[in-house]
């Protein structure tokens, strides 16, 4: 096996805060693993971070095209890291199409590596290239190291005797060691993680380390010809305790297991594979100790009806997809409503509508979760702003659902679902148990059954089947209030979905007094936001204040309903602006609910925020000129961005 070079003493010329390095290549180049392990590295290098992976629509589109293109992009630092940078430093451009898909976004003057051995006639054709961007002139604003990958990388690995298809496939581990070298990052991590994943297969193994042991020499040959220098970005000052790195989805998946413990019950989770939902499924698939039971269903309706059958029959009912699935659960939704039976829903929104934009995020799924399904059918609604909130937000959401007997929906993305940062482990002791409890014996009086009476609540008891004396009946038809009897009379469906209602707008007694995320309560601006525009959002308020602007930022978790101080704190502004990754959704329901004018900061690209567009935005309310608030460059797509006008509620 091959074994790890030994690590020269640092020698940095540079000495960053921050940086973004985006990879960037073919679907089928590695880039998601060159990022995950780079991103493991700055870990162990005890830098804060943020990630953001970039997948194709296409399952295995054409090689070198440029809906193949896949980028994984990561922002590092010393400080603190809210969000997975503006614009990229470096650019790993592993062939022509990546290149041209991903350069418009690296700031002037940063780094462009480039494998020039992909930029062959064909590919530079299936890019829209006329000629090589390398030999004319186009890239002039960008420092540029273009250099064959492909055949130092083959080069590299030809002792282990791999043919050209095998041996290239290193290329990735080759480019990973340069960027370990550029950034001064200990390979022995990453070499041990080589020799375990290939384990079987020992020549596999130590031809990808001697491939990034082939980068990483590349980077002191490169730094004498003066276009490459070592950086060194030292670790950020953080509390003490364990932490690990956490993707939205490994937290969505963790908090529901430890709320399933909270509730002391055993969890069932019935998903159906959909983007970006899927991983949801696959981690929980190795929780089986704790209780957990998975199944993957046939279909997405299958998938909720069989975890409705769970929650009846006395487990905690989970199931998970994005809007189209939801759009397909939508009935059988309604059907918990009408049980009232505990049951999490869990959507990590991508971009729609019907199958829209399958990778790519967006925050455009509100509406549905709020509104969207048949009759008056009220769901509280909660939503994850990053991907360490996701666990907090998951067991609030068994909490409610087993408290209240009611379906939760818990809003991800998929900009969350797929991201990392590092998280600190939470002591299980803050967490307070909220045990669920069962009816054994009949309630009513004279000895009578009533599986629709209610608590304080407003939450009806619940009953597992086959309890002795405790037979009734449940289904979609509408009950009596009390005994469950069907009743179609109008006085039992006026009764019941006021109840119904009333339950769900109580939900807002147990939940937090809204607080004023950053800055103060009151003044002349708020920026509001839910979900994952939260970093964004923030370091744009951030710097803002740090120019003297009174804007404050407030995010809400709970988004039905809503927290009972908000309108009043709303109210405390004289404007207030809701940036989202959508049309204006919850601008609206703000509206509605507080007759506040708030105005929307809307954005459908697929991607997130970038923190220039907010702080361009808030700049208007403050000079009318968007980036004149301190002279900060208007982002090249603000113009994209709709005119913030005062309209009436």
């Amino acid at each position: 096996m091959a074994t790890q070079i030994a690590e020269p003493e640092a020698s940095t010329k540079n000495h960053p805060e921050a940086v973004v390095v985006r990879f960037a290549g073919d679907s089928g180049d590695g880039m998601q693993l060159t990022g995950g392990q780079f991103t493991l590295s700055s870990a162990l290098a005890g830098n804060d971070f943020a990630t953001f992976p970039d997948f194709p629509a296409e399952i295995r589109a054409p090689q070198g095209t440029l809906f193949g293109v896949s980028a994984f992009q990561i922002n590092f630092g010393s400080t603190d890291i809210e969000t997975a940078g503006d614009a990229p430093d470096v650019l790993v451009a592993m062939n022509p199409a990546a290149l041209k898909t991903n350069v418009d976004a690296l700031k002037p003057g940063g780094l462009i590596i480039a494998d020039t051995g992909e930029f062959t006639k064909r590919n530079l054709e299936k890019a829209k290239y006329e000629v090589s961007p390398i030999d004319d002139g186009s890239l002039a604003k960008w420092q540029v190291l273009a250099f064959d990958i492909s055949a130092l990388t083959v080069e590299a690995v030809k002792p282990f005797g791999l043919g050209n298809k095998d041996a290239l496939r290193c290329k990735n581990m080759w480019t990973l060691g340069l960027a370990l070298w550029m950034f001064d990052r200990d390979r022995a991590p990453l070499i041990a993680w080589l020799n375990n994943k290939f384990k079987k297969n020992p020549t596999l193994a130590d031809a990808n380390v001697a491939a990034l042991n082939a980068g990483h020499a590349y980077g002191e040959t490169a730094e004498l010809g003066g276009q490459l220098h070592k950086q060194y970005v030292g670790p950020v000052a953080t509390p003490a305790g364990l932490y690990r790195t956490i993707t939205g989805a490994e937290a969505v998946a963790m908090g529901l297991v430890a709320g399933a413990q909270l509730a002391h019950l055993p969890m069932f989770f019935g998903g159906y594979p959909i983007t970006p939902a899927s991983s949801i499924l696959h981690y929980l698939v190795g929780m089986k100790e704790f209780g957990v039971t998975t199944f993957q269903a046939e279909d997405e309706i299958a998938a909720i009806a069989a975890a409705i059958g769970a929650s009846y029959a006395g487990s905690l009912g989970v199931t998970s997809s994005s809007g189209p699935g939801i759009a397909l659960k939508t009935e059988a939704m309604g059907l918990a409503v009408m049980t009232e039976l505990p049951l999490v829903i869990v959507n990590s929104q991508r971009g729609g509508p019907s199958t829209g934009l399958p990778t790519k995020t967006e925050q455009s799924d509100l509406y549905q979760a709020v509104y969207g399904r048949n009759g008056d059918t009220p769901i509280p609604v909660i939503a994850a702003c990053s991907p360490g909130d996701a666990f907090d937000c998951a067991i609030e959401a068994v909490r409610i659902a087993t408290q209240y007997m009611t379906p939760v929906i818990l809003l991800s993305d998929g900009y969350i679902a797929n991201a990392a940062e590092p998280w600190l482990v939470p002591d299980p002791a803050r967490y307070a148990p909220f045990p669920a409890t069962f009816l054994n014996e009949r309630n009513g009086p004279d000895g009578t059954l009533l599986p629709y009476a209610r608590d304080a609540k407003g939450a009806r008891p619940w009953i597992k089947p086959g309890t002795a004396g405790l037979m009734h009946r449940i289904g979609g038809i509408e009950k009596n209030p009390g005994t469950g009897n069907i009743d179609y009379s109008p006085e039992a469906h006026q009764t019941m979905t006021e109840a119904r209602k009333a339950k769900i707008d109580g939900v807002a007694k147990s939940i937090p007094a809204q607080e004023v995320t950053l800055g103060s309560e009151g003044g002349k601006l708020a920026v509001v936001g839910w979900g994952s525009t939260f970093g964004p959002i923030h370091q744009a308020v951030r710097k803002a204040r740090a120019k003297g602007l009174d804007v404050s930022h407030i995010h809400v978790r709970h988004i039905w309903p809503l927290p009972e101080n908000l309108g009043d704190l709303l109210h405390g502004y004289d404007k207030i602006l809701v940036p989202e990754m959508n049309t204006g959704q919850f601008k609206t329901v703000l509206r509605d609910q507080y007759l506040v004018d708030a105005q929307p900061l809307c954005k459908t690209s697929g991607q997130p925020f970038a923190i220039a567009e907010i702080e361009a935005a808030i700049a208007t309310y403050f000079d009318g000129v968007p980036g004149n608030a301190g002279g900060d460059e208007v982002p090249p797509n603000a113009k994209q961005m709709p005119t913030i006008k005062s309209a009436n509620p």
